[in-house]
């Protein structure tokens, strides 16, 4: 019955009729008790449904069958199959618009000697995809440093509006237009405020940017630098200080968002004293181990 079902499966997956395909193997009991099947077995169904409910761009079924297979891929020696749970994994983010949380997943994908250069080299571009379309914000600048600094996204089609983002630099909507249509399908979809995942990301941006070079700008003002209306820019600007992704206030009554900027050389300072306080604790613990050593060691 289940080399039936496997068959039948692939008939409809070849007609590309994703949703049929994946619904006969969901009919495959694996935990019913009645029979007792592989890990392996177990894991290489459920990513096959989850790959194919993916093709159809259901995102919550995919993650249903992704969670069963979450335990059942850290029990597998399967190298491949441990692989292609990761890949789905970060697709299921990807399609959930988790964009942070998937680009990290593509990254470890891309760092992976055991797949092959030209996947290595998809995951990498998905991550940069991913980055771009995610919520400004700490996260995403420590994810565009990542990715900056990685040689091998300079030769990705995206690299240009990658480095303007980590670069602080306000980006055009005319400078878009190449970047819109590489992005897959479900990653063109709308807000609630109508506009699309990437014009949010790049207004996120562009404030984000423009905090770093204003005191302060009356709305009507950062409406147009952000190429939106007034009274749009004011909530977007209200929603990222509220969710403390940036810092500012607003003043209604003039009609202004005021920035606050840090001071660079007390955060520093600071950072400094953390990695000396760590390092002292370190230290502390080789002595309780290895006295001997660290007496040599700091006489010598």
């Amino acid at each position: 019955l289940i080399t039936v079902r496997r068959i039948l499966s692939g008939m409809y997956e070849k007609e590309q009729n994703w949703s049929d395909a994946a619904s006969i193997l969901a009919g495959i009991q694996l935990e019913s008790g009645q029979k007792q099947y592989s890990t392996d077995f177990k894991l290489e169904i459920y990513l096959k449904i989850a790959q194919l409910y993916l093709e159809n761009e259901d995102a919550i079924q995919a993650e249903a069958y992704i969670n069963r297979s979450s335990v059942l891929q850290l029990q597998s020696k399967e190298i491949c199959l441990r692989i292609l749970y990761q890949a789905c994994y970060a697709r299921v983010l990807d399609y959930r618009r988790k964009f942070i949380e998937a680009a990290h997943r593509y990254i470890e994908l891309s760092y992976r000697n055991d797949v092959h250069e030209s996947e290595r080299m998809t995951s990498l571009k998905l991550a940069m995809n991913c980055a771009i379309l995610a919520s400004a914000g700490q996260q995403r600048s420590r994810l565009l440093a990542t990715l900056f600094k990685d040689e091998r996204c300079q030769h990705l089609p995206a690299f240009g509006i990658l480095e303007k983002m980590y670069l602080d630099r306000i980006i055009r909507k005319s400078q878009l237009l190449e970047f819109d249509a590489m992005l897959m399908s479900h990653q063109k979809a709308t807000t609630a405020d109508g506009s699309s995942i990437l014009d949010r990301a790049v207004v996120e941006h562009n404030l984000l940017s423009a905090s770093k070079l204003y005191k302060n700008i009356t709305f009507l003002e950062l409406g147009r630098l952000l190429e939106i209306t007034p009274e749009k820019a004011e909530k977007v600007a209200s929603r990222m200080i509220g969710e403390r992704r940036m810092e500012g206030s607003i003043d209604q009554i003039e009609g202004l968002v005021v920035f606050q900027t840090q001071d660079a050389l007390p955060t520093f300072d600071q950072k400094i004293k953390g990695i000396c306080s760590h390092a002292n604790s370190i230290l502390e613990k080789i002595r309780g181990v290895e006295p001997d050593w660290v007496s040599s060691a700091s006489t010598t």
